[in-house]
């Protein structure tokens, strides 16, 4: 094994780059947070709030009324897309009772 030898200048130097880097990059981390995944649905947490079907949802992606966003195969929704959707998916129920009644 070899010996590195470095000024003391230069030490303090990079000592402080590094020092400084990390800073930096604890910044970002901090400013990510706020856009972490735990923040989003999945189509099992969209169900329970909208009390739908899994199939229902994929309609609702489908046809344009919830938008989504796929990583690795899994579906994610943002909280206030959902909630946009509430009134639409009410509506369709009411519409459903309304077909059921009149036959």
């Amino acid at each position: 094994m070899g010996f590195i030898v470095f000024e003391e200048e230069a030490f303090n130097y990079l000592d402080a780059q590094l020092k400084n880097f990390v800073k930096r990059m604890d910044r970002i981390r901090e400013r990510s947070e706020d856009k972490t995944m735990n923040k989003w649905l999945d189509t099992q947490d969209v169900c329970q709030t909208l009390n739908i079907c899994p199939r229902t949802v994929q309609t609702l992606r489908d046809n344009g009324t919830l938008a989504y966003t796929q990583i690795s195969h899994k579906t994610y929704y943002k909280p206030e897309d959902v909630m946009a959707i509430v009134a639409v998916v009410e509506d369709r129920k009411k519409d459903m009772r309304f077909r059921k009644r009149t036959g």
